[in-house]
Parts: C-alpha cells; structure tokens; sequence
C-alpha cells in the first residue's frame, strides 16, 4: 500500500533500443559493423567498481572469443596496491582522505606490454579484454562496452561480500572498511577514467541486477542526460535499515515489510543514486552522477560548476526516527578541519526540516550555556571505554519538534534527531564526515559497536554555539519575503555561514519560480500532488506527490508549479533549495 502515491522508481522516457540479456547482447555485438567487417576485432569490457567480473566473463561466451584477457594480471600485486592507497585509506577506521590517484597507477607497465603483445599476436577473430582499467591496458581497441555500476547497488553487493576493490579483495572486511576504499579511493579512481572514456564508449551495459543484462548505445544514453539536464527529474530514492530506524517512511512510502524499520532515504545525493531510463518501456539503470559529470553547466549553473566542479553540492535524504529511537549525537567538521584532514573542500552545513512530528518529538542542539567542554568530551570518552552510560542531559539542549519547524545546523554544531521525529535532511553533500560522539549504547545491524569519533569531534565542537545562541539563531528562522492572493514566500534558513538557502512556499493557486542560474532541489512538504510547467514550454508538465524529492535544472530557468489532481485549489506546500549567489 502506498497511500502518498509516492513513487520509488521514478523513469524518464525515452525512445531507443535496447538488447537484453547474453544471447542477444552478443549477437549484437558480432553485427556491429565493425566486427562484421574486420579479420579481428578487438571489444573492451570496461567495469566499473562493483560489476560482476564472472557473470560478464560467462555471458559473453557467446561471442566466440579467440582470446579473453583479464587485466588483473596486468595490475600491481596486492600488497604494492595496499602501500600505494594507504595515504588515503589511513588506519582510521571510519575515514579517509581523497584519493588523487588515476587508474594508470595501480598497474605494472611491463605486464601491459605482455597484454598487447598477446592481443598483437592474434591475427584474426575477436580479442576480449575485461575489468578496471581494461581500456587503458588494451590502448588500442575497436569497440567500448562499459558496464556501469550505481553505488546503491554496490553497497548492497559489499553488505553481502561480493565486490572487490580496485585491485585488492577486502571482501572478508567489515561494509566500513569497503565503503571507505570506495568513497576515499576506488570510486575516485573509476570515476576519472570513466569521464576520460565517455568520447569513446559505444555501449552501456546495466547489470545492476544479476542475470538481467541491458545494453544501449552510448549515444542513447548521452543524448537522455541532455534531455534531463533540461527539464524536472526525479533520481531514484534508496532506502536503508539503521539501528535508531522508524516506521513513518515505510507506511508513507510504501515500501518493503520485511525490513524492520527504515531509518535513511537518499532522495536527492546523486553520488549515491541512480537514474531509470524508460527505453521504449524497457528500464535501464544508470548512476545519476553520470548527470552530474555530462550537464554539468546546464545542471548546476555556471556559477556552481566554477566553484564545485563537476559536483552536486545540495542533498536531500530523510531520516525517520518515528517510533524508533534517536540518532547518534554528532558534529559535522568546519570547512578548515574537513579539508586538512581529508582534502575535502567544503563541508557539511545541514538543517532539519520537520515532516512529520510525534508529540513527544525533540531535536537535540547546540551545548549547554556554561558547559565545560573537558567535562563533557570527559563523559563521553568514559561512557565509550566501558565506563557508566553518557547522561547527556547536563551538556546537550534538547528542544520540542513539530511538523514543518526547521533546525539549522552549521558545522561545528552539536546535533542530532530525536525519537518520533520525520526529518527532511537539507545540507551540503559531503555526507559522511559525520562525528558520532554518543550512540546510547547501541549495537549497529551487523552486529558490531559503531563507530564513535570523539576524537575528531572535540577538535571541531563550537562550543560558542549553546543554549541562547541555538534559540536566537538556529530554531524557526522563518523570515517573510513576499506573499500575494492564494500564496506566500517564507525563507527559512540554512544558517548565514553556509551556502545554500532553502525558502518555503505555501499555496493553493499557481506559483512561478526562476533558477536564478542555480540548481533548484524541492520537496512537496504539504499536500498530496502538485504539477510543475514550464511558462515557455521547455518540458512536459512534471507530476510530483507529497515527499517526493525533485531537481529543477538550472537552465530550466522559469517554471511553476501548482497543486493538482484531488488537491487543486488546496494550500499546499515546497521548501526548495538553491545555492546562494
């Protein structure tokens, strides 16, 4: 049951081809052109970080290979890798710093000789040469398959021991240790040589789901994310168990009773989620960061792209707590820490917008006027080493929350949800440079303690920010702007010290809206349907329901939006976000 009509797998449609599954997929590829007019052929399945090696091996059986090449023999051996991702790696076991490494590195240039010289020998037929970095060990090649991989669906792969790193297998380690090879290292690596490609792949291969081949042509798929880049998207939302998770995602959504809460939804991180392509009603899946790095000046603005590249810097996720328990209390490093520690170069201002609200909901903020910080980083660091469980009540405010309040969190804040609470996360992206300094005592879903960084926490913590400074600045900054006959325009924050600013609007008639050359995120925050258009008829009219995170590119420019269906001529209401200029 899904009574919001909440979609989980939004699509975009699109007309194509498609080949679907091994047979055909190889079929295709031996009617190419270039394979049916040459003596020998040379075809790179090029993966990215996740894929699975065995199931392409055997698929493509039936392309009746002379030779198929392997490139992890062509790479450096698993100890010199781990001495050469170390920096980034680190013995942290929770984090990293960003990786400057570029695929070339993890391979041994003797060995890429051997390959080509192997692939020279062959006179005729059709060569296959497989993996990371197979492009880069063939040099030479005649067709470009790239089988892309959505990091939603690695993780999923990593929780269950199925992905191995760029050159090493960690398999047997802990989901954090892979996650942070991944993030600080191998996605990195990937995701250069995956742009460096993109003027040469002649096909996409989707194999996020095992056994369920697809493939379309590279053109097909860039000539979408430019269709995309220029009209209201939706990337598909991703959901996720966690020790403190509600109830409230699962009845509003609709989604899998199996689980025994919710606690995160990814609703707008497009490093994390994914696209569905309707191609002539088949779906294909696609990384959204793919958007990200093709459109990037028509999807983010110029000004944004000049200041973050080639990144998404506005998240939206929810975190639901009702009838769970409360989040980890934590502090998000400032833009100075975030950098020297872990070569990011901005960093993780936040608020928490209020969905949904049990009576008894709270937010914990900011510290306590008076507290003494060598008392409290004290009680934690004894509640973590086995001493009495952390009272939090001396040192952390905790304030009542209710539907639509908005808590403004700028890092160096100490913060957390409480239990009972539906929070609409807005913040920068860097997600997971978060310092946990009390879990309650809580074991996570593996099993095993969480990860707690009071350590990297007390250098960060400002403690400046107390109870009046979380009063006066950080609660209901709600400020009017401009209103008119059925509507009204309402900032409500992030804090003056971050980037990005989030204004809500309340409606029951239509209301226009401009990019302003940013990239515009919105949440239906109230009401069950509402109708986005374009004044100039750039796009199709855009359906959204209530919760439903949605991208309005910047060189959308001017659109509207107004409630629709059952709710035309009710109030209902957005808060979106935009990058201040």
């Amino acid at each position: 049951m899904n009574p919001s009509g909440y979609d989980k797998w939004p699509s975009f449609q699109i007309e194509g081809e498609v080949t679907s599954g091994w047979d055909a997929i190889c079929d295709k590829l031996k009617s190419h052109p270039v394979t049916a007019s040459c003596v020998k052929t040379i075809i790179v399945f090029e993966l990215y970080t996740g894929a699975d090696f065995r199931e392409i091996r055997n698929g493509i059986k039936g392309l009746s290979p002379v030779l198929v090449l392997d490139v992890r023999d062509a790479m450096l051996s698993p100890d010199k890798i781990d001495r050469l991702t170390f920096p980034f790696i680190t013995g942290d076991e929770l984090f990293g710093y960003l990786s400057s490494l570029r695929m070339a590195d993890f391979f041994d240039p003797p060995a890429i000789a051997s390959i080509r010289k192997q692939v020279s020998d062959v006179k005729e037929g059709i060569v296959v040469i497989i993996g990371q970095g197979a492009a880069l060990v063939a040099g030479k090649y005649d067709l470009l398959v790239y089988a892309d991989m959505a990091r939603r669906e690695i993780q999923q792969r990593m929780k269950r021991g199925e992905v191995k790193g760029l050159g090493v297998d960690d398999r047997s380690r802990p989901f954090s240790h892979q996650y942070k090879r991944g993030y600080f290292v191998d996605w990195r690596v990937c995701d250069r040589f995956k742009k460096e490609l993109f003027s040469t792949m002649d096909y996409i291969l989707d194999t996020n789901r095992h056994g369920e081949p697809k493939m379309i042509p590279a053109q097909l798929m860039f000539g979408a994310l430019n269709q995309m880049s220029l009209q209201p998207f939706r990337v598909v939302p991703y959901f996720d168990p966690g020790p403190w998770g509600g109830q409230w995602m699962r009845e509003v959504c609709g989604l899998d009773s199996s689980e025994p809460n919710y606690a995160w939804c990814f609703d707008c991180v497009p490093e994390e989620n994914s696209l569905l392509l309707n191609v002539s009603g088949t779906l294909v899946e696609i990384p959204a960061i793919n958007l990200v790095f093709c459109e990037s000046r028509n999807l983010l603005g110029a000004f944004i792209e000049a200041r973050f590249g080639q990144e998404f810097p506005i998240r939206f996720d929810f975190l639901d707590t009702m009838r769970g328990g409360n989040l980890s209390l934590q502090v998000h490093p400032d833009k100075a820490y975030i950098f020297s520690q872990f070569g990011m170069s901005y960093t993780q201002d936040e608020s928490y917008y209020l969905l949904d609200a049990g009576e008894d909901a709270t937010v914990f903020l900011g510290v306590k006027t008076g507290v003494e910080p060598e008392k409290m980083t004290a009680a934690l660091t004894d509640a973590q080493t086995g001493g009495e469980p952390c009272d939090e009540t001396p040192f952390v405010n905790r304030f009542p929350a209710h539907k639509h309040d908005h808590f403004l969190i700028p890092a160096g804040t100490v913060h957390c949800s409480g239990a009972n609470a539906m929070v609409l996360e807005i913040s920068a992206t860097p997600f997971i440079f978060t310092f946990k300094m009390w879990d309650w005592n809580r074991m996570g879903l593996d099993g095993r303690p969480r990860p707690i960084n009071i350590g990297h926490a007390s250098h960060v913590i400002r403690w400046e920010r107390d109870t009046a400074f979380a009063e006066n600045e950080l609660i209901n900054r709600i400020e009017p702007l401009a209103s008119g006959d059925g509507w009204r325009e309402e900032r409500t924050g992030l804090h003056p010290s971050g980037f990005i600013e989030t204004r809500r609007h309340w409606f029951s008639v239509t209301v226009f809206h401009h990019t302003h050359n940013s990239v515009n995120v919105l949440n239906l925050v109230e009401g069950g349907e509402a109708l986005v258009e374009s004044p100039a008829g750039m796009f199709e009219p855009f359906i959204v329901h209530y919760a439903e995170t949605f991208i309005i590119p910047a060189a959308v420019k001017e659109y509207s939006i107004r409630p629709s269906g059952l709710w035309e001529g009710k109030e209902i209401a957005t808060i979106k976000a935009f990058v201040r200029g």
